[in-house]
């Protein structure tokens, strides 16, 4: 299984679900069960995103949180799992 590597926002982002919502919390957990498992498909409408983020992938938590993420033959790297898109 590949590795999963959280950047300090991503890190701090999951403690907050951890905390104020669980259900968001347990379909983060869930979307990174799949990622590991099938990185470009699976539940979540994972998207290829464009310009500035390029090289990197996003899947829905909900109609207004994203996990923004990207992928390499070693790890899977979470940028964020809060909000939309950040730069």
């Amino acid at each position: 299984m590949i590795e999963i590597e959280w950047t300090l926002e991503a890190a701090e982002d999951l403690a907050c679900w951890k905390k104020y919502d669980i259900k968001k919390y347990e379909r983060i957990k869930l979307l990174i069960k799949n990622i590991q498992e099938a990185p470009f498909i699976g539940i979540g409408k994972p998207e290829a995103l464009k310009h500035i983020l390029s090289g990197l992938w996003s899947r829905r938590i909900n109609h207004e949180h994203r996990l923004i993420y990207s992928v390499n033959t070693k790890q899977i790297i979470i940028y964020n799992c809060r909000f939309h898109y950040k730069n």
